[in-house]
């Protein structure tokens, strides 16, 4: 369903809980004001996504693809805020099933805009990973570098100190099979 057809529903769900007030009707006007809160919500927080996110933290990657296939047309159902977080959600779940094919959902979030920094370092980081796997070591630098700037809360260092260990263990392999 798109915004423009949820907020026609909310407006009206809005008038129509100022009338039951109006007449006096207190306890549904009430359920009123709890519904057309809940259908507002919707407006800015589609709802496949909530419901997605829900199922990646409890690690059903296949119920969460399931509830992102759900959003048809993303530019239609979603505000602009949230396009950046649709492919960034789409870029994890494909680098469960193949990390390389990932990259193009993480670049299209990042260039779309991801508002929190703590979700800007995890798409470079993830970028940084399939730089390592395709072995561009130049940019994996960079983009580790970019991501650790971006944590400002340290969330994901533990995740940054591991990967520029791999990164080492990449080199030392690399010049023992060059001898």
């Amino acid at each position: 369903m798109s915004n423009i057809v949820r907020i026609i529903l909310s407006s009206f769900l809005l008038i129509g809980t100022v009338v039951l007030f109006w007449f006096g009707h207190w306890g549904w006007g009430i359920l009123g004001i709890l519904i057309t809160i809940l259908a507002w919500v919707t407006v800015f927080f589609n709802e496949n996504m909530l419901i997605a996110q829900w199922y990646l933290r409890k690690e059903n990657m296949a119920k969460a693809e399931q509830w992102l296939r759900n959003i048809k047309n993303y530019e239609k159902q979603l505000i602009s805020a949230q396009h950046g977080y649709y492919h960034m959600l789409l870029g994890i779940l494909e680098s469960q099933r193949a990390p390389l094919q990932s990259e193009k959902y993480f670049k299209k979030a990042l260039t779309l805009g991801l508002h929190m920094s703590h979700n800007i370092a995890l798409a470079k980081l993830s970028l940084a990973g399939v730089a390592m796997a395709k072995r561009n070591k130049r940019e994996a630098e960079k983009l580790l570098a970019e991501a650790k700037k971006a944590d400002k809360n340290k969330l994901l260092a533990d995740q940054i100190k591991m990967m520029k260990n791999q990164m080492g263990l990449m080199d030392k392999q690399q010049f023992r099979y060059s001898r």
